[in-house]
């Protein structure tokens, strides 16, 4: 759901532009192409199963028990789960690149856009479009850092930590030796696959750093620190890629009031599609909030883990399974997220100060340059006690708050419009999309 909202966001922004668009996805995500307003094409590329709560999604034993080892990893720290989802690296990332590719070879022919736009993170696609020889471009979802800056560049490892995560210097290293390990295997296997697949074409070179050479879209600022890609296609920061969120309906209106009313701020706190599932650092949070700022109210997207905190609501806290997020970022003073990419983007976009609590993935990255954008205040999440959230709340309205508006300005410009805009010029103004 992370990656295919905002690449709906992007579809339904082309088709307002005037191009033909089918928004090729899991069949989960079917809804998302008619709010957009595009054809929609199925296509699975992962057997995880992502559709919102990770563990309310039907899964594959073999997934479930990944999820289940992967979450127990966040628990040991930063190294340990980064390590955790490099060992998972081959099965999350190229499942079945044969039958993506098959399906990638049909839909072409049936349909015959003349480009396509492929998550970073899709790999097979991004093989199968390549074996193809068809022009794409590629659609980063999160930090800027997934499309490879150089051969010291490892998928896996930050770019950057943030002051409260910095790694055990021995740990770090055992880190980017998984990383080559895996930079190594994965380019062996595409090449292999290339020559199998398509002989005549040039070989793939590096698997993690294979993208457009057309044009790449962020969903993120150009923050000016940010590394500096290699040259060659046109790069577009879009900033965001959130569209105008609808008002809140009216059962949410009317939580939203009743929780104002018993507190002078409001809080949202979500973690995401997976890490909702720790709930402890839910519990955490809202302890903290509940009991150390009794001016403020808390709204918390538990997923699965909803029943287990109710015990915490009440006149002051809504715990729900999910929440309208962009529509509450309107509404509310602050958030507390775990540094995914939308999340950040999002609050950026919404003028929303954030206390960020990074646990895999890019997260680590996404919270230093919210530090480094003065956007956030970063913790975490395994040291946290109660008495840290309200002291990084009361720092957060003192010093980031102030900044907001103008960091807000500088995103919100931009977004799914613009980059749609940008990207129909970049790849020279096709019409037809996939």
């Amino acid at each position: 759901m992370s990656h295919a909202r905002p690449l709906s966001a992007l579809a339904g922004a082309l088709r307002r532009r005037g191009a033909d668009v089918h928004f090729a996805c899991a069949p989960a995500f079917e809804h998302l192409a008619r709010e957009a307003g595009v054809d929609f094409e199925p296509l699975s590329v992962t057997r995880n199963a992502n559709t919102g709560v990770a563990e309310a999604t039907e899964q594959d034993a073999r997934e479930a028990a990944r999820l289940a080892e992967f979450l127990d990893a966040t628990r040991e720290g930063a190294v340990p789960a980064l390590l955790a989802q490099a060992r998972h690296r081959r099965a999350d990332l190229l499942a079945d690149p044969d039958g993506v590719l098959d399906a990638l070879r049909s839909a072409h022919r049936r349909l015959r856009p003349d480009w396509y736009v492929v998550d970073q993170l899709s790999y097979p696609v991004t093989l199968a479009l390549h074996c193809l020889g068809v022009p794409y471009a590629t659609f980063c979802p999160g930090h800027p850092s997934y499309v490879l800056s150089g051969p010291d560049a490892y998928f896996g490892v930050p770019y950057a930590w943030p002051d409260a995560l910095r790694p055990d210097p021995e740990r770090l290293r055992e880190l980017r030796a998984a990383a080559r390990q895996n930079d190594e295997a994965f380019t062996a296997l595409f090449a292999a696959f290339a020559r199998r697949h398509a002989p005549s074409r040039p070989a793939p070179g590096r698997a993690f750093a294979l993208s457009s050479p057309h044009a790449v879209v962020y969903a993120y600022p150009a923050f000016r620190w940010l590394p500096t890609p290699p040259p060659g296609p046109v790069r577009l920061f879009a900033g965001h890629m959130a569209a105008v969120p609808d008002p809140l309906d009216a059962e949410w209106d009317a939580r939203l009031k009743t929780v104002r009313s018993s507190g002078q701020r409001v809080v949202l706190v979500a973690l995401g599609t997976f890490l909702s599932a720790r709930d402890d650092v839910l519990r955490t949070v809202l302890t903290g909030l509940l009991d150390g700022m009794p001016d403020v109210s808390v709204v918390v997207a538990a997923g699965a883990r909803a029943a287990a905190l109710a015990d915490l609501a009440g006149e002051r806290a809504v715990v729900v399974p999910s929440v309208p997020q962009r529509a509450l970022l309107e509404e509310v003073d602050a958030m507390v997220h775990h540094g995914g990419g939308n999340s950040f983007a999002e609050c950026l976009r919404a003028g929303v100060p954030a206390v960020v609590l990074p646990f895999s993935s890019d997260q680590f990255s996404v919270a230093r340059d919210a530090e480094r954008a003065g956007a956030g205040v970063v913790l975490d999440p395994n040291t946290l006690s109660p008495a840290d959230v309200p002291a990084a709340l009361g720092r957060l309205w003192r010093t980031v708050s102030p900044r907001m508006p103008d960091l807000a300005a500088a995103v919100r410009w931009r977004g799914p419009g613009w980059a749609a805009g940008e990207l129909l010029a970049a790849m020279g103004e096709r019409r037809t999309t996939h």
